[in-house]
């Protein structure tokens, strides 16, 4: 088979060894795979793979079922099915514990499909597993353009918790109103504490979703409220920071250290089941979509990357690994 290999810091789609499923797992003919920043990080030597996983690159993945393994009851041969990975998406084929894959909705092709499993379940499990997000509470979602952003943006509508996005344009911001945003700013333009200071009339939001990390900690306590919860699940802004000890007591907030990447095989099938239960049928019903910014070839991966890490992008970036 064939995958994306790395030399240094070249990307090349070369020949590998192929790949067979273990017990409990199924391989998947990949027909798309679609690039997270993860992805950067790791080509970078800053995110390695956990244990036992893929060195290949490739949080996620669509496709067909073309072998199932041992033990394996909740999927079948050929059936069109999107997986959650640890690695080895942009390759064409990829082994998976089953409990990590959905079925694809009818109405959603492979393309598409591609980019549904890491952000909706990045989303998912830090707002309304980790957070434990109620209805009517208040969000802040920063990046708000990203594929992270577009489906958190998505849920929050959905589920009823009115959101604030920060975003990297005027542009992004409004097409982030356009899913279901309340309001939004520009990160460059203005102090986004004025901003939702004032959009939550001084209340402060209930809950942050945070890709950033250091650089807006301090500005995050300031503008979360009482029984609030920042969930840091990047950082795009620098990893070492100061806590204002004093005010998470007297205002009883709780910052939450989240990633998917290496939690037990069983966590993430729990959270794929949520998904499955939760967000699936608004997949479906066409209430939810994924965001998808443009499409490229396998062979294009490096474009793909510079693309990501451009910040222009609103959305997935999808790589087509079969036509």
């Amino acid at each position: 088979m064939k995958a994306v290999v790395q030399h240094k810091d070249q990307l090349s789609w070369d020949e590998v060894s192929d790949l067979y499923p273990k017990r409990g797992e199924i391989r998947i003919a990949v027909h798309a795979s679609a690039v997270n920043r993860a992805d950067l990080s790791q080509r970078a030597g800053g995110y390695p793979p956990p244990p036992g996983a893929s060195s290949i690159l490739g949080l996620e993945c669509s496709g067909v079922v073309d072998k199932v393994g041992e033990g394996v009851t909740s999927i079948d041969l050929g059936d069109r099915v999107c997986a959650l990975l640890s690695g080895g998406g942009y390759a064409e084929n990829v082994t998976v514990p089953a409990g990590q894959v959905l079925r694809i909705p009818g109405n959603i092709g492979y393309d598409a499909a591609a980019a549904l499993p890491e952000v909706f379940a990045t989303a998912y499990l830090n707002l309304y597993m980790e957070a434990r997000l109620q209805p009517g509470e208040t969000v802040l979602i920063h990046a708000g353009g990203s594929g992270v952003g577009t489906s958190a943006i998505q849920l929050c509508k959905s589920f009823q918790n009115p959101c604030f996005v920060t975003a990297g344009s005027r542009e992004k911001v409004l097409r982030c109103q356009e899913l279901g945003a309340s309001s939004g700013c520009v990160r460059s333009d203005e102090d986004f504490v004025g901003a939702v200071t004032e959009w939550t009339q001084s209340k402060g939001v209930d809950v942050i979703l945070d890709p950033v990390g250091a650089s807006y900690f301090e500005k995050n306590l300031k503008v979360l409220a009482t029984d609030g919860r920042l969930v840091v699940i990047g950082l795009m802004g620098g990893g070492d920071t100061e806590i204002a000890l004093g005010r998470l007591m007297v205002k009883r907030q709780r910052v939450i250290g989240s990633t998917l990447r290496a939690r037990p095989i069983a966590a993430k099938a729990q959270v794929m089941d949520e998904l499955k239960k939760r967000v699936w049928p608004l997949i479906e019903s066409g209430e939810i979509q994924p965001i998808i910014d443009r499409i490229l070839p396998i062979e294009q991966v490096d474009e793909a990357h510079k693309l990501i890490a451009s910040n222009s992008t609103f959305g997935k970036v999808v790589l087509r690994v079969r036509s």
